[in-house]
């Protein structure tokens, strides 16, 4: 594409440099953006540029860039993931933007996801609630043939559709409680609608939504940011049939 077409931004990115440190909002701007690239090659070009000139690159998270490791996530101008709806960071494209805009990209911010460096923060409160859910129980031996286990067609819809999550942890950024229930409820709806998931059904939902609370994530208000935001479209309806679960769990297992 010819630079008549290329944009020139301002961008105002947070950077900190440690957990411990104090962090604060930078200026930076940048010319010959391709409205073609990546949001995530925008910062490699960005990067590029700071290392030429003997500056400390931008840190951030990413992995595959296809959307489906649920690394990459930034807040855009106020957005987890920024302003295309079902879409990751890294698969948001500058056609979304305009000449001259004035960027704003921070990380997620959540007193469970402390600061790394930059836009980087450590996720490692999801997997606290992933070892919390256990194992499924599954018979040794030869596997048995699918036809052999029913399941109905809506559910194994709904399974999948909870398993679209890929716990990029933008339901806790758009949530002003930082609740990570719409996280927890794909996961135990992923299991609890499947017939191999039903012999730790209930000890799950009790663990995962206990580890939530320990961890110190806050309370869903239902205002439903977080299915808004998510990029997978992961719905609200599953955080209900959580909480329901729960409900029925705790009243049969008093003791956990």
């Amino acid at each position: 594409m010819s630079d008549q077409h290329n944009m020139r931004l301002s961008l105002k990115i947070w950077r900190q440099a440690n957990t411990q440190s104090k962090g604060q909002m930078v200026d930076y701007d940048l010319d010959g953006v391709s409205p073609e690239v990546s949001f995530l090659e925008m910062m490699d070009q960005l990067n590029e540029k700071l290392i030429k000139e003997g500056k400390d690159p931008v840190a951030f998270d990413h992995d595959c860039r296809e959307g489906i490791c649920g690394m990459c996530g930034v807040v855009i101008n106020g957005q987890a993931h920024g302003p295309e709806k079902e879409t990751t960071t890294c698969q948001l494209h500058m056609r979304k933007f305009k000449n001259g805009d004035t960027i704003v990209i921070e990380p997620f911010r959540a007193k469970t996801f402390p600061v790394l460096k930059d836009l980087m923060i450590n996720r490692s409160a999801f997997d606290e609630m992933i070892k919390a859910g256990g194992f499924v129980t599954v018979n040794t031996g030869q596997a048995p043939d699918a036809h052999t286990i029913l399941v109905p067609k809506g559910d194994a819809e709904l399974s999948m559709d909870a398993a679209q999550c890929i716990g990029c942890a933008a339901c806790v950024a758009s949530c002003k409680n930082a609740s990570a229930m719409l996280f927890v409820s794909a996961k135990i709806s992923h299991f609890a609608l499947l017939p191999q998931g039903q012999a730790e059904a209930q000890t799950r939902v009790l663990s995962m939504v206990e580890k939530m609370d320990e961890l110190g994530f806050g309370n869903c208000t239902n205002e439903a940011e977080c299915e808004a935001n998510c990029p997978k479209n992961i719905s609200i309806s599953n955080i209900a049939r959580m909480n329901r679960q729960y409900l029925c769990a705790a009243a049969t297992h008093p003791s956990k």
